[in-house]
């Protein structure tokens, strides 16, 4: 979209922007803070990963171009240190300069390629924890939502494996996964999925998560839609290869725009939800099984969640496990008034019902426990080896009393 008047000396794609950003704030009276909720990542901290999660929430970002705005960027574009709204704010200290959400879509699309951009929404490193880029990217094959996210990680946590852990298929399925390391010592997952777990709808999501030996933590996403969901397929597959993501993710760029994000302060109260147990949970779950089942399946050294697929013979059975802390303040939503209270305070709720994923047949029963200093544990499980696949028995391999005995148990301590 052409400025009316033009400088001699304007970048093309400056002048497009700023009309951009002029008719986005003619078309909303809202505050466009509100526009954005960054949810990258999608939860990779649980065992599904994005479980991705490690959710960024909450945070607010800015709507870089409105909705109806379409931004051609070319190859080429000047990358953000070269960028006037970056240069301008350098200054003579060693602290690395903001990176604006302009400049942050700049080399996001310099990095993508020649195409056509639509409903950009940005966050860049001094408007929030999380900078983040968001939008509809069309190179003449189809659209698809693109998305970027940046952030830290400790280095050699659990937090930092899991997210560059290819993810286990009893929760998520997907067609491809490799993970590999790159000379420098960065570990880049690469995954060839579906949004949807049960492949209700054959809408595609690939991704590449990067994280350094530092710490600094690249995800890219890209769908075969304009949206990640309730959205029509656009093309037969997103338009980065698995070798463009390892190249996008590995790009140097990235690094040091995370080196912009300013350091958040520790907060000294463990958000709700923190896990609880330090040691990998499937060890512990199967040290409290009860005799005769053998397990073909576990989810290793994961601690807060894990999972075991058993079998006693007569089929397989999911068994999972999440643990954990600060939850006492939603103890009145998860316990009702009818919950068992036991003599030490802890409180126990049982539930029979069907499973949540879609497979044929699969049923789930769950043992819900909260003990009197907010540590809750939940244990259930399924007649199946997955909660997608059909059921492959008429009922859990666990009977409710045996899960129960695993849920209030000492060790989960």
């Amino acid at each position: 979209m052409p400025d009316a008047h033009p400088s001699d000396s304007a970048d093309p794609f400056e002048t497009r922007l700023a009309a951009g950003l002029r008719d986005a704030g003619d078309a909303f009276e809202t505050d466009r803070a509100a526009l954005v909720t960054a949810g990258a990542l999608k939860g990779r901290r649980r065992l599904l990963r994005r479980r991705n999660a490690a959710v960024m929430s909450g945070a607010a970002g800015i709507a870089l171009v409105g909705v109806g705005t379409a931004v051609l960027l070319p190859s080429g574009s000047p990358d953000v240190q070269g960028s006037p709204a970056t240069s301008t704010r350098a200054s003579a200290s060693s602290a690395p300069a903001p990176v604006s959400g302009k400049d942050l879509f700049m080399l996001l699309g310099r990095q993508m390629g020649d195409g056509e951009y639509t409903k950009i929404e940005t966050r860049g490193t001094d408007e929030g924890p999380a900078p983040y880029v968001h939008a509809v990217y069309d190179d003449g094959k189809g659209k698809s939502a693109v998305e970027l996210s940046l952030g830290r990680v400790e280095p050699g946590s659990d937090e930092a494996r899991q997210a560059t852990t290819c993810p286990a298929k009893v929760f998520t399925h997907y067609d491809a996964c490799r993970t590999s390391r790159l000379a420098d010592g960065s570990v880049v997952m690469v995954l060839q999925g579906y949004e949807y777990p049960d492949r209700r709808v054959d809408t595609k999501l690939w991704s590449a998560e990067l994280v350094t030996p530092q710490g600094q933590h690249v995800s890219v996403s890209e769908w075969n839609a304009a949206a990640e969901k309730d959205s029509p397929i656009t093309r037969p597959q997103p338009p980065l290869s698995p070798a463009r993501l390892t190249n996008l993710v590995a790009s140097k760029e990235w690094r040091k725009v995370i080196d912009a994000i300013p350091e958040q302060t520790p907060t000294a109260t463990p958000a709700p939800g923190d896990t609880a147990f330090g040691a990998p949970v499937a060890p512990t779950l199967k040290s409290l099984l009860p005799k005769g089942l053998t397990v073909s399946d576990s989810s290793g050294d994961d601690t807060g969640f894990g999972y075991l697929v058993v079998d006693d013979g007569k089929g397989k059975t999911l068994v999972q496990v999440n643990v954990q802390a600060n939850m006492s303040d939603v103890e009145g939503d998860l316990f009702g008034s009818d919950a068992e209270v036991l003599s030490d305070g802890t409180k126990v709720a049982e539930h029979q019902g069907p499973g949540e994923k879609g497979g044929s047949g699969v049923v789930m029963w769950t043992v819900d426990t909260i003990r009197t200093d907010g540590t809750r544990v939940v244990v259930s499980a399924f007649n199946s080896g997955a909660q997608d696949t059909p059921s492959t028995r008429k009922t859990p391999a666990l009977t409710m009393k045996q899960l129960r005995a695993i849920a209030l148990s000492s060790k989960w301590r």
